[in-house]
Parts: structure tokens; sequence; C-alpha cells
């Protein structure tokens, strides 16, 4: 069945990710908790969002957002950047920091991305890259991130 293989593919992805955090509070290298590490997994895909547009995706307040967004400043993940357009504004910007920390999840997926490239033909591989590209940018539109097109209007609040 589709569903339950597909269910599969994106557990398998989830856990590993758990497990690395879990590895990390292990180790006492993890300085950010399971909230804060939801929280910037969020900011990162969403690609430099303002704290209003963050807070909007995740639903929760705007005060709630700010001291998640000043707690992980604090602790070096996430810095604020200007806005060129509008002087008011400040967008979330992941640092180095957190790029090292996020790595223990992309990894995951160059490895299992490659693969797939050693068990697939070319062909074979173009047409899942052609299918997810279908899924994410038109079967899955209630969660719109960057290049999908409707991102700056829909995440504005």
């Amino acid at each position: 069945m589709l569903e339950e293989a597909f269910n599969r593919v994106c557990t398998k992805f989830k856990l590993n990710l758990y497990k690395k955090i879990f590895n990390r509070f292990e180790n006492r290298e993890a300085t950010l908790t399971a909230v804060e590490t939801f929280c910037m997994e969020v900011i990162y895909a969403l690609g430099r969002p303002t704290i209003n547009q963050f807070a909007y995706f995740v639903q929760i307040s705007q005060a709630n957002a700010a001291y998640k967004v000043a707690s992980l400043i604090r602790k070096g993940y996430l810095k604020k950047e200007r806005s060129t357009e509008d002087k008011r504004e400040y967008h979330l910007v992941v640092t180095e920091k957190y790029m090292e920390y996020y790595g223990i999840s992309y990894d995951y997926v160059r490895t299992v991305m490659g693969r797939i490239r050693r068990r697939f033909p070319q062909e074979d591989v173009e047409k899942l890259e052609q299918m997810l590209r279908v899924i994410s940018d038109e079967l899955m539109p209630e969660i719109p991130l960057p290049g999908d097109g409707a991102v700056s209007g829909e995440l504005r609040s």
C-alpha cells in the first residue's frame, strides 16, 4: 500500500533525526531542547522568516515566538538581520553553529540519496525527483516553503 510505504520512509527519516538528537543529549553536546530543535527546523525550512511569520506558521503567540527566538539567539543558533526593504523588520537567520548541528539530519538524507542513485537507473532517479517536486509544489499547498511561490504572501501576518 502506497500510504504505508511512504509513512515508513518518513518515519525512518524522523527516527534517524531523533536518534542523533538523543545521542547528543547522551554525550552532553546538545544545547537545544527538543522544542528548540523543532523551532530551528521550522525557521530553517521557512528561509529567513520574520518573528511574525514564524509565529503565524507554528500558530503560537508573537510573544511566545519572541521568547523562543531570544533563547535561540542567546545560544548562538540564530541571529536577526535587518530587512533591506523595510528597516523596521528583522529576518531570522540560522548561524553556522546551527548548520553544524543540522548536519546530523542532512547527512542521512545525503546517504540515502546516494544509495538511491546507486540502486536505481538514472531515469528512475529523475522520475523520483520529478514526482517529489510535484508532491511538494502542487500536492502539499498547506505547507508553503521558499521556492513554492506562495510563501511570501501566505506567511505574512
